[in-house]
């Protein structure tokens, strides 16, 4: 599949109110080209020049609109974690068994609660992990495109400029991301039959949901990180998922086609 069309795809797959906050591939693809087409654009000359710096300008407002939200996606993200982990200490110290009010109905309530926002925090956190890696991927193909259509020279020095961005830097995104699977692992264990069962269940009934969206993003990251013709030190890695009870949930009898 064309990147193109797999970002369409992927966009109309994310969370409603992530939509606009994409690569504008379309447009930059229009204006490269524009560029490439026009015969008085000569390299060196004062119209090229000009040309090449409407260019840079719109990758620069693009990466601006990359890094505001994922920033602000970022921190919101910081403040969620810290909640869900007071309410889980909240519960224990109240309904678990040496809690103040030791009630074993209260306390699996709340913890089912907990589990649910919980699950959908990690789906959240892993379609920002792929809002990272397919605008990145977007950038690279299009100053792939400018290089090889204008003879320019933009793709290196301007990759090497993405790769210092914050939008580009998950770590953290990633450590939280294994944080909510070790806690849902160690605080909610459950039986294997049961486990199958409930990420049948949820992948099911959460149709539009964000487990739809969580597994879309996974494909999606797989897809673009995986070995090609045309891999090069520009792509990504490929992605190895962890072996997480959380993660195994969002892959069974996933209802997204594979890219």
């Amino acid at each position: 599949m064309k990147f193109g069309k797999r970002l369409k795809q992927q966009i109309q797959e994310t969370l409603p109110d992530w939509r606009d906050k994409f690569l504008s591939y379309k447009e930059l693809k229009k204006l490269v080209r524009l560029l490439s087409s026009a015969p008085l654009l000569l390299s060196g000359s004062i119209e090229y020049g000009k040309a090449e710096a409407e260019f840079v300008y719109s990758l620069n407002n693009e990466i601006d609109k990359f890094n505001t939200f994922f920033m602000e996606q970022e921190e919101d993200f910081i403040i969620r974690h810290k909640e869900l982990q007071q309410r889980i200490q909240n519960v224990i110290d109240a309904w678990g068994p040496n809690g103040s009010q030791p009630s074993e109905a209260e306390y699996k309530k709340e913890m089912c609660k907990i589990r649910k926002d919980i699950v959908n925090f990690h789906g959240e956190m892993v379609l920002l992990e792929n809002y990272s890696n397919i605008n990145y991927t977007g950038l690279a193909k299009i100053l792939k495109k400018y290089d090889k259509r204008t003879g320019g020279l933009l793709r290196l020095p301007f990759i090497q400029k993405v790769l210092q961005q914050p939008f580009f830097t998950t770590d953290l995104i990633s450590k939280l991301v294994k944080e909510c699977e070790n806690t849902i692992d160690a605080v909610f264990p459950v039986e294997e039959k049961e486990r199958a069962r409930e990420g049948r269940e949820a992948i099911t009934i959460a149709g539009e949901g964000i487990f739809r969206h969580t597994v879309a993003a996974l494909l999606t990251m797989q897809e673009i990180r995986s070995g090609s013709s045309t891999y090069s030190h520009f792509s990504l890695p490929p992605l190895n998922l962890p072996d997480s009870d959380l993660i195994q949930s969002l892959q069974l009898n996933s209802p997204i086609p594979s890219l």
